[in-house]
């Protein structure tokens, strides 16, 4: 495993070869630059600094910690990038929600709602069943605290939309701990930092069709 180092931290580099990274982003972190002088770092910035053909594939939020897989050259980049629109690539994710969810009569949930932009309240998303587009999650129960307040469980989007598993876990009721968009006063106050993180990740290496999985255990 190796360290980025940068001025004022570090990310941790998962695996590398002549035509993909695999970085654990930390929570806080943006995966690509945002509009101001204040927003240009990010894990974009940081891994071409070291590898100046790195190129963005997929992202996740600022708040959200994990795997993140980068490009090398374009040629990656176009079929990584195909291979996510197909939904070929295996994503996973832990959160922690707010209270007792109970597990669904079978193995795995599906969440099944539509979600489009709130435009008035821009970057918000919200479930719109006339409006919204299609959008698909599996989830299932790990475990519960003593107390039943609170709830682990692991997610797998089907579709890819964005704040898709936050918009999801507050229409169930169970807003994801910390979470500074979606979740009430109380329930963003109960953690630090957005308990949830990309935890695993699968595809098929686009240049030899190797099968590639990644794990990266929850740091909560």
């Amino acid at each position: 495993m190796a360290v980025i180092l940068m001025p004022d931290a570090a990310i941790e580099l998962l695996y590398a070869d002549d035509t993909l990274l695999v970085f654990d982003k930390p929570s806080g972190l943006l995966a690509v630059p945002g509009r101001g002088a204040d927003k240009q770092d990010c894990l974009a910035a940081r891994a071409q600094a070291r590898y100046p053909d790195a190129m963005i594939v997929h992202r996740l939020d600022m708040a959200t910690s994990g795997l993140m897989v980068m490009a090398r050259g374009a040629a990656a980049q176009r079929a990584l990038s195909q291979a996510f629109a197909a939904r070929e690539v295996h994503k996973r994710y832990i959160a922690v929600v707010a209270g007792r969810l109970e597990a669904p009569l079978e193995a795995w949930g599906l969440i099944d709602l539509p979600i489009i932009v709130d435009w008035p309240n821009r970057p918000l998303r919200i479930v719109d069943h006339q409006l919204g587009k299609p959008s698909l999650t599996r989830w299932r129960v790990l475990d519960h605290d003593a107390a039943g307040t609170r709830t682990r469980v692991e997610l797998e989007p089907v579709t890819g939309r964005s704040h898709q598993l936050r918009v999801h876990l507050r229409a169930l009721g169970h807003p994801i701990l910390g979470d500074a968009l979606y979740a009430p006063p109380e329930v963003h106050a109960q953690a630090s930092r957005l308990l949830l993180h990309a935890g695993s990740l699968g595809f098929a290496h686009p240049m030899t069709g190797e099968r590639m999985a990644f794990e990266c255990p929850a740091p909560f």
